[in-house]
């Protein structure tokens, strides 16, 4: 019922930059909270920036100070700047958003995910 699709991963140097991009597509009426996560080999999967309907955000440590979250309603896309990258960020970054598909009816919507591989 509904798609998340995330771009613009791939391998960059350490303190290069990249732009990621979700954007979401189906049988949407609303969506409330979008985000980012990430999840590298052995570890869980960790918050690393989320967005309100309002554009109120929340980042986690591990990218705070050089990462930024946005959101484009009308396009019902999140994207994800991020910089001064270091090979601790390498990880596969996944897209979540809340959706509702009715108005009686949300819930947790997950994109497939996109690697980010930082070289030293």
């Amino acid at each position: 019922q509904v798609q998340l699709v995330e771009s613009g991963g791939g391998l960059v140097q350490a303190g290069g930059s990249l732009r990621l991009s979700c954007v979401a597509s189906g049988s949407i009426v609303g969506i409330f909270a979008m985000g980012w996560y990430r999840q590298a080999p052995g570890k869980q999967r960790d918050l690393v920036a989320s967005i309100s309907t309002g554009g109120i955000t929340t980042y986690g440590e591990s990218m705070k100070g050089r990462s930024t979250i946005s959101r484009n309603n009308a396009k019902n896309t999140v994207y994800l700047q991020m910089n001064s990258l270091k090979p601790e960020d390498t990880a596969v970054y996944y897209c979540n958003m809340y959706v509702s598909i009715s108005p009686f009816r949300s819930g947790d919507y997950w994109g497939q995910g996109t690697q980010v591989t930082v070289s030293s």
